[in-house]
């Protein structure tokens, strides 16, 4: 039987607001396998992005364990979680991330400055990967002469740089147009099929057809459909009120 690729054991995540514990993520068992493509759907509040910052490495667990790839991200310290992040996780953000004064190219070349390779090196890798996501034309463009699925191709280009196992997306089709999002979605599905690793936050419980599976959160706990489809009526309930 194979080692599942992530597995997160008794997960928990809260934090302390005044005199309140809010419980972000509480108590999660789950595991995802290798190549598969997860969509994590659920309410606003309910834990959806937490739960990709813990596996990003970007937060750490209040409770429990994450691992990912034979490492355990809760006995890293600072500086392994720094190597973690930079050779085996790519980010993708709904606000895109991108750096104003830098052109597509610069944007996308950036990250690989950590690495070390030199600048003849960083360029030609970046240009392969704006030609990757249909931009090797706009490479001298800075964001702002940029559409908005524009620049979340300039971020998938970037979250590509040195080549990750694991692509992490927040919200991607969160700021853009229904076409520029179908795009942004179709270009994930390829990255999957290409071997790599996909886990996407959606409010967008549509959005999940595109996955291999779905992950479903209320009040930070994973739950079936039948009980994910009853918190929904319920909050629809309430808003109606």
């Amino acid at each position: 039987m194979s080692t599942p690729f992530i597995r997160f054991a008794g997960l928990r995540k809260h934090f302390v607001m005044g005199r309140e514990t809010v419980r972000a993520i509480d108590s999660i068992d789950l595991t995802i396998d290798q190549h598969t493509f997860s969509a994590v759907v659920g309410p606003s509040g309910s834990g959806k992005s937490t739960l990709l910052y813990l596996l990003g490495g970007l937060d750490r667990p209040t409770a429990g364990s994450i691992e990912v790839g034979g490492q355990n991200l809760d006995q890293l310290d600072e500086n392994d979680l720094a190597r973690y992040r930079r050779r085996m996780v790519g980010f993708i953000f709904q606000s895109f991330n991108l750096i104003a004064s830098m052109t597509a190219l610069e944007n996308v070349a950036f990250p690989m400055r950590f690495a070390r390779r030199v600048r003849r090196e960083r360029n030609q890798r970046a240009l392969e990967l704006l030609r990757l996501v249909g931009l090797a034309n706009r490479a001298y463009h800075r964001p702002i002469e940029l559409s908005g699925g524009q620049q979340q191709r300039v971020a998938i280009a970037r979250a590509l740089v040195n080549d990750p196992q694991l692509i992490l997306a927040d919200e991607p089709t969160g700021n853009l147009d229904t076409h520029s999002g179908a795009a942004i979605i179709q270009l994930l599905s390829d990255l999957h099929a290409q071997g790599r690793t996909v886990v996407m936050v959606t409010h967008d419980p549509r959005l999940s057809r595109f996955a291999t599976n779905t992950i479903r959160l209320v009040d930070g706990r994973v739950v079936s459909e039948a009980d994910y489809e009853q918190a929904l009526a319920i909050d629809a309930a309430r808003a109606a009120d």
